[in-house]
């Protein structure tokens, strides 16, 4: 099965740079020459790379912190850049939080601590999101195209706080007992009624911590996380006005919203060239043909790869036992199925 696993992903970045590929031979047939941009717009991407990686791994600890639980700050990168890294690896981005859990795992944190601590993280990336859509959609002027995509990337975000709302809702009510009689009609036997139930204690422990969060440190997280997304949007626009390509801001910040974040739901490892066509087709008007393969080349590179290669020195080892399942946590507790459910 692990030879499968990484034959996906080997066909799947195989198609990425096909595609790719395609893309930069069309725009040398329209005059262009090999996708190189000037060497200010490398140093302006790659200093945008730094900027989200030290921004993001400074909201985990200060997540963290606001739980009260102590948390490293070079032990907060490799979290982030070893979800990254599983992130990349796996069919939707399905390895990213089997990944962070056993980075956390192996460095003393504990299973409960883990889990809020991701948890956590995961609230402030989706309501950041939330609020940067908004802000695109009332300040910006993209036309209902690009109102349609800002409004599918927001009422995800949105579908899923409303999930966790309910979700937190039902675990504050007592769970004891067979399942109700509404949810056997449903056809939930009492084996996945257990089941549910420790999903509902895992759920009222994680809010039990929120609710003795530090309110400061909260803020501090919220505020970086804010950056942290503003800066995964700005790769693009720093290799586009950094090559001194005159071109529209609102296309270069909506394109990448949509293809990052709406991208993670593909059935295959890092996109399986979804993200590539998506790029090539949203951006074509935007872009002539030439500047639109190095445009696509290089912002794949430092918005994906970059991250997979940092993610793999920092973190490969762990991650790989992650997403192979033989990654073990060194303080077990009951809890500690909810891992197991994940890997």
């Amino acid at each position: 099965m692990k030879h499968r696993r990484w034959a996906l992903v080997a066909l799947s970045f195989f198609a990425a740079f096909a595609i790719s590929a395609a893309v930069v031979w069309r725009g040398w047939r329209h005059g262009g020459a090999i996708p190189a941009l000037p060497w200010r717009a490398h140093l302006l991407a790659f200093l945008v790379f730094v900027f989200e990686t030290l921004a993001r791994a400074t909201k985990v600890q200060w997540g963290a912190k606001a739980l009260r639980t102590p948390l490293r700050w070079v032990t907060a990168l490799r979290v982030s850049l070893g979800g990254d890294f599983g992130a990349s690896i796996t069919p939707a981005r399905a390895g990213a939080e089997p990944a962070r859990f056993l980075v956390l795992a192996e460095s003393g944190v504990a299973t409960a601590p883990a889990l809020l601590i991701l948890f956590f993280e995961l609230a402030l990336e989706l309501v950041s999101l939330v609020l940067f859509c908004a802000f695109l959609a009332f300040f910006t002027v993209g036309g209902a195209q690009a109102g349609g995509m800002i409004g599918v990337i927001g009422g995800y975000s949105v579908f899923i706080i409303g999930i966790a709302g309910a979700a937190i809702v039902l675990s504050g009510r007592k769970t004891i007992g067979p399942p109700p009689r509404w949810l056997r009609a449903l056809g939930i036997h009492a084996g996945r009624w257990r089941a549910i139930r420790r999903a509902l204690h895992h759920i009222r422990t994680l809010v039990d911590g929120l609710r003795h969060a530090r309110v400061g440190a909260m803020l501090v997280a919220f505020v970086l996380s804010m950056a942290h997304v503003a800066l995964r949007l700005a790769v693009l626009p720093a290799l586009i006005y950094g090559s001194g390509i005159a071109a529209p801001l609102t296309p270069l910040i909506v394109w990448p919203l949509l293809l990052l974040y709406g991208g993670a739901i593909a059935p295959a490892p890092g996109g399986g060239g979804a993200v590539e066509i998506g790029f090539s087709l949203g951006l074509r008007k935007v872009l002539g043909p030439a500047e639109l393969a190095g445009a696509l080349v290089w912002w794949r590179f430092y918005s994906f790869y970059v991250y997979l290669i940092a993610g793999a020195i920092v973190a490969g080892t762990t991650v790989v036992r992650a997403i192979n399942g033989t990654g073990r946590s060194p303080r077990r507790d009951p809890s500690s199925s909810l891992h197991a459910r994940l890997g």
